[in-house]
């Protein structure tokens, strides 16, 4: 199950293998939407296999994912 906000999706990743491309593709996405630098996305465990992406607040002022 995915939830999305403005500045976040959180996602559960079910496969261990696809953790790392997963995640890495997601945070290019986020980043390139926001018109962001890959550094300003913070990938957050928040449970198991649960993995919240999230674009920096002060990255997020005036962004749109």
């Amino acid at each position: 199950m995915t939830f999305e906000t403005n500045h976040s999706v959180t996602l559960k990743i079910w496969d261990r293998s696809a953790i790392d491309h997963t995640l890495d593709a997601l945070v290019h996405d986020i980043s390139t939407k926001a018109n962001a630098h890959r550094n300003d996305v913070a990938v957050t465990l928040s449970g198991p296999n649960t993995f919240t992406v999230s674009l920096n607040r002060s990255a997020a002022q005036g962004a749109t994912v």
